[in-house]
């Protein structure tokens, strides 16, 4: 398989799921980098989808910087880690400002840890 990069847009297949997990074969965004990838034999990503969001940053953001064949959002808050066998072709790559609001909202979700490392 090629080199997976951070930023990647490539088709994977996130079946089977549980819940509200995206499903099927979709577009997903790579955040893990290169060296994580190539080691680990696995990614981690964030689903895309077509369908127009409801909900605003920072849970989906619209991808602009990739021409892809239909408007697209990522799906901030639908992170998973895949296997590369559940990857396939490559679609684009995402822009260096596009990439730092993915994770400044992830950040947003997820939260800042306190010293401690955990909330009360």
């Amino acid at each position: 398989m090629a080199r997976i990069l951070r930023g990647d847009i490539v088709w994977a297949d996130l079946n089977p799921v549980k819940g509200h997990e995206q499903a099927g074969l979709r577009p997903a965004l790579i955040l893990s980098p290169e060296i994580f990838n190539d080691r680990s034999g696995t990614v981690i990503a964030m689903a895309l989808t077509s369908q127009p969001q409801k909900a605003g940053f920072p849970l989906t953001m619209e991808i602009t910087s990739v021409s892809l064949p239909k408007p697209t959002w990522v799906k901030i808050s639908q992170i998973r880690t895949l296997s590369v066998e559940r990857l396939g072709k490559r679609m684009g790559h995402v822009s260096d400002d596009e990439m730092s609001q993915i994770i400044e909202g992830l950040n947003e979700i997820i939260g800042e840890p306190t010293h401690s490392g955990y909330r009360r």
